[in-house]
């Protein structure tokens, strides 16, 4: 059945707050001239969303969001209990509460070893360093990737560097993970393993992408335009509205130039 273009209907915020919830009241943020969210109103409370959009809807503006990058000029965003505007015990909470995945891993990675960048997680959380390093090269041990320890994080190619970085958040065992483009610069091979990696997880993960087919049977998935949800429900159909809205769209802009 096609897509008329109509938004879906929109499903009933989570009231009361439930435990480990993201929630965001009211939320307007300006970025110099430009209103990125208009008094938006989300919570998200699912094991597993996806956000899908065009460039510059704000998919990446909610991440900064909520892992308190970013703060609104207006509203409140709360995290797991924790104000992303409240004291400095409950922005340190928070810290720990959420790991950001950020699109280029090189914009992410401090350490010259992989075993180095997995020992920073665990120490930014109080641990001493020779416990941090012993607990990484456990937890690489575990994974099967005990000879990745010492490896030089420039000798890894874009989809092990990702790998990487979601290891360096998984070992801090945030509640949620977000994910901004994780699999935009992968090969076929190493998105595979990538969502395979996040399949085995038990956090709540949040990924925002272009790829609609990793997104694709999420129990959630948003929509944004320009700063507004313009569809919220099953990944199925959620992505299926949108690539037909993209479909519709550049049908659109063909027509006139073979007319």
């Amino acid at each position: 059945m096609g897509y008329s273009g109509d938004p879906l209907p929109q499903p009933t915020p989570t009231d009361p707050l439930v435990p480990y919830s993201i929630r965001l009241e009211s939320v307007t943020l300006v970025r110099g001239e430009q209103r990125v969210f208009d008094e938006l109103t989300l919570s998200l409370d699912e094991a597993r969303i996806g956000l899908v959009g065009d460039n510059g809807a704000g998919k990446s503006s909610l991440f900064r969001l909520i892992s308190g990058l970013d703060q609104p000029q207006q509203g409140r965003v709360v995290v797991h209990g924790c104000d992303t505007q409240g004291t400095q015990a409950d922005r340190r909470q928070l810290s720990q509460h959420v790991g950001l995945m950020f699109q280029n891993p090189d914009d992410q990675i401090i350490f010259p070893t992989v075993a180095e960048e997995l020992a920073f997680s665990l120490t930014a959380r109080g641990e001493t360093r020779q416990a941090a390093r012993e607990r990484a090269r456990e937890f690489l041990a575990e994974r099967g990737l005990a000879a990745w320890a010492g490896r030089a994080i420039g000798e890894l190619s874009q989809g092990q560097r990702q790998q990487v970085c979601l290891l360096a958040l998984q070992i801090g065992q945030p509640a949620t993970l977000l994910l901004d483009e994780p699999f935009a610069s992968l090969d076929l091979l190493s998105q595979a393993r990538l969502a395979a990696q996040l399949e085995a997880t038990g956090q709540q993960i949040v990924v925002s992408t272009h790829l609609l087919e990793h997104v694709y049977d999420f129990e959630r998935v948003l929509w944004l335009e320009q700063g507004r949800v313009r569809a919220d429900g099953p990944g199925r159909e959620v992505c299926e509205a949108y690539a037909e809205n993209v479909r519709q769209r550049a049908e659109a802009e063909r027509g006139p130039r073979h007319a």
